[in-house]
């Protein structure tokens, strides 16, 4: 059984800052909402619910952070891509957590 204090980091860390792992992926190429919530299963371990993903990824649209596009004749998918300022986004993001991981090890 895992202590509530770790339950609760898993949790902040993971669905409640999904923005950055969802940003993460689009930059590898454009992708529907489905699909990313079986990459973020696959490359970062954990499962999202599935109207979660689409809160996030409809707030980094308003914001600009992303684009979508529908594509598909049959079966029509709206994909997400990551615009510049996501990219910066991602960029800051993945900054601040690498400094405070650092502060976090060496004061420890």
């Amino acid at each position: 059984m895992r202590q509530k204090p770790l339950k609760r980091l898993e949790r902040k860390i993971t669905i409640e800052n999904m923005w950055i792992y969802l940003l993460s992926l689009l930059k590898e190429r454009p992708m529907y909402a489905y699909e990313i919530r079986e990459r973020i299963r696959e490359c970062f371990g954990f499962n999202t619910g599935q109207v979660t993903a689409y809160v996030v990824l409809y707030k980094l649209e308003r914001s600009g952070y992303v684009k979508a596009e529908w594509r598909g004749q049959i079966r029509r998918r709206k994909y997400y891509e990551i615009t510049e300022s996501g990219e910066k986004l991602l960029k800051d993001g993945i900054k601040f957590l690498e400094n405070l991981m650092e502060k976090i090890k060496t004061k420890g």
